[in-house]
């Protein structure tokens, strides 16, 4: 476990080429598995959960070459082509355990084990397991309804209308998936809309994704294949937050985040940072693997404004929620989340870690059921926050040390690797010092 200490910054200025999308390289990695070609994956991101994706491709029969970061050639099976091992290890990715039971089920062979660290041991995964078996797979969980999972593959599947509870773009996506291997029509409505990468990717790869005027999307099966092509993985909307948010109360003059994944399921943070009074202008790009695309610039803001944030905007910024606990804490009034229950059950109770953290930060935090509370002061004092291993909090800690008068220590930093291995790097390429 690491501890490193980030020291206050009075200016930051530069350019962050951010990482590759987290959720994108996920989805391009295991599609491109089922393709019935070779298929490029440009950038795809270099983190430990986008590794057990790739280690579950390879697990499966495929022949993938080359090395995240770069560049990997996968020769696609085709939809039915994987060889699934008796047992998979997810390690800590979340999005890994829920969709690749959604391409398992229309597999042949034997069960299948879907198993992970303690962090992922703990997360819901009935929430996967109960749709695949309306369609009529075998898909199983611990009593708790956590991992492990077993996947029976090979049953007929059929399809069904699924109407969600919670918004969540890793559901759809496994039953959108199993769809593509079921009999008839399969349909998923959500509350709100969630994230569309699995959507654009599918379309992309030949298969028509329907959509119905209630905003349910769906699709009609059994596919025959899937045509992937090759694609560039843009910059991660996610972690070009951490930077977004650091820029805001401290940029001097500017920071650039370039090559940003623009879609708009992704970009709440910036309709929030809005209404907050921040100054961030958006420079649009080519599209990129279907994606739209540009840069940011940064420039600091005046007085920030407290906000709400509604329940039917958290899918767009689901990740980015502690950052408006960080904003809000440095704003003029008091800032809400509302609607975001969904926080507890991410690698850590995020609701509860984050508003731990920013008290231990000498802030007015109060936690809700379904989201928290911050009342915003002129200063941020400083002070300590332990990660627990969620790569979030990680980052969160080391960008309020950033804006803070004292400096923040963070214990167990190495979370950051989860999904951001340089972070430290670019922050120092800024202006910033964490170590």
């Amino acid at each position: 476990m690491t501890t490193v200490r980030a020291e206050p910054a009075t200016a930051l200025s530069g350019t962050v080429a951010v990482p590759p999308d987290k959720s994108i390289t996920h989805r391009a990695l295991l599609l491109a598995a089922v393709s019935g070609r070779e298929v490029t994956v440009d950038r795809p991101l270099d983190s430990a959960d986008t590794a057990a994706t790739l280690g579950a491709v390879r697990a499966c029969g495929v022949d993938a070459e080359g090395a995240l970061g770069d560049r990997v050639l996968i020769r696609g099976r085709g939809l039915r082509g994987l060889r699934p091992p008796p047992a998979v290890d997810c390690q800590n990715a979340g999005t890994l355990m829920r969709l690749l039971p959604g391409l398992l089920v229309g597999q042949g062979g034997h069960h299948v084990v879907l198993d992970g660290d303690d962090s992922l041991r703990r997360r819901p995964m009935r929430r996967v397991a109960r749709p695949l078996r309306a369609m009529g797979a075998e898909v199983f969980t611990a009593p708790g309804g956590t991992p492990p999972l077993v996947v029976v593959p090979g049953r007929p599947l059929r399809g069904v209308r699924q109407d969600l509870e919670v918004a969540s773009a890793q559901v759809k996506s496994a039953i959108l998936l199993a769809a593509l291997f079921a009999e008839g029509e399969t349909w998923v409505h959500e509350p709100a809309p969630s994230r569309d990468h699995t959507e654009r990717m599918l379309t992309a790869a030949g298969v028509e994704v329907l959509r119905a005027p209630d905003g349910a999307v769906g699709i009609r099966g059994p596919v025959a294949g899937i045509d992937l092509p090759d694609l560039r993985v843009p910059g991660d909307p996610s972690s070009a937050a951490f930077h977004l948010v650091a820029g805001v109360l401290r940029a001097g003059p500017e920071v650039r985040l370039t090559g940003v994944n623009l879609n708009p399921a992704r970009t709440g943070l910036l309709r929030v940072l809005a209404r907050m009074g921040a100054r961030v202008a958006v420079e649009p790009g080519p599209d990129v693997a279907g994606e739209p695309a540009g840069d940011l610039v940064v420039r600091r803001a005046g007085t920030l404004q407290a906000t709400e944030v509604a329940p039917e905007e958290v899918p767009a910024l689901i990740d980015e929620l502690p950052l408006v606990g960080l904003l809000g804490a440095l704003a003029a009034g008091t800032t809400v989340v509302r609607g975001a229950q969904e926080l507890r059950v991410k690698e850590s109770d995020r609701i509860a870690t984050v508003v731990g953290a920013l008290r231990a930060l000498g802030v007015r935090a109060e936690e809700r059921e379904d989201g928290f509370a911050v009342t915003g002061a002129p200063r941020l004092r400083g002070g300590a926050v332990d990660a627990g291993g969620d790569h979030r909090l990680a980052m969160l800690g080391a960008v309020a040390g950033l804006v803070s008068d004292e400096g923040v220590t963070v214990t167990g930093f190495d979370a950051a690797a989860v999904s951001y291995p340089g972070f430290a790097a670019d922050v120092a390429a800024i202006g910033g010092r964490i170590g």
